[in-house]
C-alpha cells in the first residue's frame, strides 16, 4: 500500500490539538489536502497569530502589544483573577465584568508580585476570584487571600452551584452542597 508520510504527519499534528481525536484529525486533514486555498489561509493565520500574539506584561492576557487593551483602559477598581486568558475572552464578549483581569494558572511568586503591583497601580478595591470550583482552586484562593490581605481590599469569588435546567441527579455532591450553602435570600 502507498503510504503518504506527509498526510500521516498532518493527521498526527492535528491530533495534538485539544479535543481532536484520530477521526476528526483525519477528516480535517483530508479537507485541507483537498482545499489548498483554505489550507494556505489557515496556515498563514496560524503563522501570523503565533508571531504577533504574546502575553500582556501586566496581567498575562493575550495581546499584540506590550500591554493589552484592558490594562490600557479605564475600568472599575476591581480585578478578576482567572486561570486562562480564554476566560477573559468569554467574560469580555458577554460584558460580564468591567474591571481588570489577572491570569494566574499556577501560584508563582513572580506572578503574585506582578498582581500586587497591579493592585497598587490600578488602585484596586476588590479582588474577584474567577476560578471554577475545585479543591485545588479553593486552596489557591485561600493562599492568595492570605498573601493579599495587607492591601486593604475586599475579596469575593464567583458563585458555584447548579447549572440551569439540570436536575439534582445530574449534579455532583460538591456543587449541590455549594448551591445550598451559598443560597441567596429572596
Amino acid at each position: 500500500m502507498n503510504k503518504l508520510k506527509s498526510l500521516d504527519e498532518l493527521i498526527e499534528n492535528l491530533q495534538s490539538l485539544p479535543t481532536i481525536g484520530k477521526k476528526s484529525a483525519t477528516r480535517m486533514a483530508m479537507f485541507l489536502v483537498k482545499n489548498k486555498f483554505i489550507a494556505m489561509k489557515i496556515a498563514n493565520s496560524i503563522e501570523s497569530a503565533i508571531t504577533a500574539i504574546d502575553e500582556c506584561k501586566e496581567c498575562g492576557n493575550l495581546t499584540e502589544n506590550e500591554l493589552c487593551e484592558i490594562c490600557m483602559s479605564n475600568r472599575e477598581n476591581k480585578i478578576c483573577i482567572v486561570e486562562h486568558s480564554k476566560d477573559i475572552i468569554l467574560l469580555e464578549e458577554n460584558q460580564i465584568f468591567n474591571g481588570y483581569y489577572f491570569v494566574m494558572p499556577e501560584l508563582e511568586n513572580d506572578k503574585i508580585e506582578k498582581l500586587l503591583n497591579l493592585i497598587k497601580t490600578k488602585n484596586i478595591k476588590e479582588v474577584v476570584f474567577g476560578y471554577t470550583h475545585s479543591i485545588e482552586n479553593e486552596a489557591k484562593i485561600m493562599y492568595l487571600e492570605d498573601r493579599l490581605k495587607t492591601e486593604n481590599i475586599s475579596f469575593s469569588k464567583i458563585a458555584q452551584g447548579i447549572p440551569m435546567g439540570v436536575g439534582f441527579e445530574n449534579v455532583d455532591i460538591t456543587s449541590l452542597y455549594k448551591a445550598f450553602s451559598d443560597r441567596v435570600k429572596l
